[in-house]
């Protein structure tokens, strides 16, 4: 395993290796069926989703419930756009920013709360998010829903529609994860990664923990509207139900078995969330609900790190194969015997 990591650091190597999946990417869509293509998109829109509600619970440690209230203003604000023939680039501008704004209206009035006083205010984003939109009928086309049909293939591409949808939301998604990638990785991760520890702690080594909780809803809400967008490029519908509480428990679940604090539990986490309900129908329909269940507690007792850490257990198994896989690293073994006994030595006798 040393020997494979020290072939990775090395710079040609890791150059090669993402032109490698950055041809993967391109080669993909076209070698693949519709059924497919169409898959994969969707999985590629709801890791987008994932990773905003990583970029807060994840990375940040605050309890979020209404991440798919931001998805679905985004996906409402795409087709009000579009059917009014506004400009695409401008539409897309305006389904990331308008639910930034209320993600950062919101942040700014919940993020002095904590624990549970979180978790009820972003409860309440999907339960009122459903009747408001039903009620708005003249923007949102009430419980019907609205459609907006606006990215077929141009005909210079030469692509199938289903095609180029994909090679869309690749483009704009991979710009997502690799901006939130930078974010978490450098100065602003590590004060996520303060407040997250201990916001006592963070107070006093000078960060913020009220601002940069605030930031962490904000940049949430922001990746949110982003997966909104994908979300009509691919389904071009949305209804009240796209934003509903049991959507939005579907996306924590699947941010928990990808895994929390991830960028690639974050993929993960999307692949979850449109697999499972089909794989789980294919073995019972009326079993769905129980077998997903089931299937996230069988992560949580095996995986507590979610699919993500699946690499780091086999890493730690082929070190110490010897060990179970709950059982506590070196670091943290007590004292041999001898060892206890001449440590006290040492302190009774300087």
């Amino acid at each position: 395993m040393a020997s494979t990591a020290s072939v990775f650091s090395r710079r040609w190597v890791r150059v090669v290796a993402v032109l490698a999946v950055i041809a993967l990417l391109v080669l993909l869509p076209l070698m693949l069926p519709e059924f497919a293509n169409q898959t994969i998109a969707r999985i590629g829109v709801f890791a987008v989703a994932v990773l905003g509600l990583n970029v807060v619970m994840g990375y940040t440690g605050q309890v979020s419930l209404g991440q798919i209230f931001f998805v679905g203003l985004g996906a409402y604000v795409t087709a009000y756009g579009v059917q009014n023939d506004w400009n695409i680039a401008l539409v897309f501008v305006l389904s990331i920013l308008i639910p930034g704004v209320v993600g950062l209206v919101i942040a700014l009035a919940a993020a002095r709360l904590g624990g549970l006083a979180i978790a009820m205010v972003t409860i309440a984003l999907p339960i009122v998010g459903v009747p408001l939109a039903k009620r708005l009928s003249d923007l949102t086309g009430g419980s019907q829903g609205v459609s907006a049909r606006f990215t077929d293939a141009p005909e210079w591409t030469g692509l199938y529609d289903d095609q180029w949808q994909l090679y869309l939301v690749i483009i704009i998604g991979g710009i997502a994860f690799l901006l939130t990638r930078n974010l978490v990785r450098g100065k602003y991760g590590r004060a996520f990664a303060i407040v997250k520890d201990n916001e006592a702690v963070a107070a006093a080594m000078g960060v913020s923990p009220y601002r940069y909780k605030v930031l962490a809803f904000t940049v949430a809400s922001l990746i949110g509207g982003v997966s909104g967008f994908l979300y009509m490029v691919v389904v071009q519908y949305t209804s009240p139900e796209t934003m509903s509480f049991g959507h939005s428990i579907q996306l924590l679940a699947a941010m928990v078995i990808g895994g929390a604090g991830s960028i690639i539990g974050s993929l993960l986490g999307g692949a979850y969330y449109v697999l499972a309900p089909q794989l789980t129908n294919l073995v019972d329909p009326n079993l769905t609900a129980v077998l997903q269940g089931a299937l996230l507690l069988v992560v949580l007792f095996v995986l507590p790190g979610g699919l993500a850490s699946l690499p780091a257990r086999l890493r730690r198994m082929r070190r110490h194969p010897d060990r179970g896989p709950s059982h506590p690293s070196s670091g943290d073994l007590p004292a041999s015997p001898g060892t206890e006994g001449t440590t006290t030595e040492r302190q009774n006798h300087p």
